[in-house]
């Protein structure tokens, strides 16, 4: 299956066109009504760490399929400061910016596949995947 063009993350226009670009995959992929709701959460999640720590990322959004599963896989990257502490910022409650310190824990409950790479003063990278 052939992944979407990337949606470059800048700013709160391009944050809402990158959720309904996943809603509308994740329904053309199949994904039940809580499916689809839970990858367009987390598409906002990632794109609003990238507008908050980063200030401008990409998201890349592609239907995928394995084993005669279907899922999307979300990737949200961006060249920002990086994650200082990955481990400590995957636990519940812990932020560096003021919030509640719930996505990137939140966004790993909510997806069957998780990963995060950071390298302080380089950048972070997200992907995620929820399959049907």
């Amino acid at each position: 299956m052939a992944a979407s063009h990337p949606i470059i993350i800048h700013d709160e226009r391009s944050l809402a066109a990158a959720v309904l670009e996943a809603t509308r995959v994740a329904q053309s992929a199949g994904l039940s009504r809580v499916a689809v709701q839970q990858l367009a959460t987390v598409t906002s999640e990632l794109g609003r760490n990238i507008l908050k720590y980063a200030v401008r990322g990409r998201i890349q959004l592609e239907a995928i399929e394995r084993k005669g599963r279907k899922g999307v896989r979300v990737v949200a990257s961006d060249k920002g400061p990086g994650i200082q502490e990955v481990e400590r910022a995957m636990a519940d409650h812990y932020s560096t910016g003021g919030t509640l310190g719930l996505g990137l824990s939140g966004t790993k409950r909510m997806m069957d596949e998780f990963t995060v790479m950071s390298e302080p003063g380089k950048g972070t990278r997200v992907e995620v995947v929820k399959w049907q």
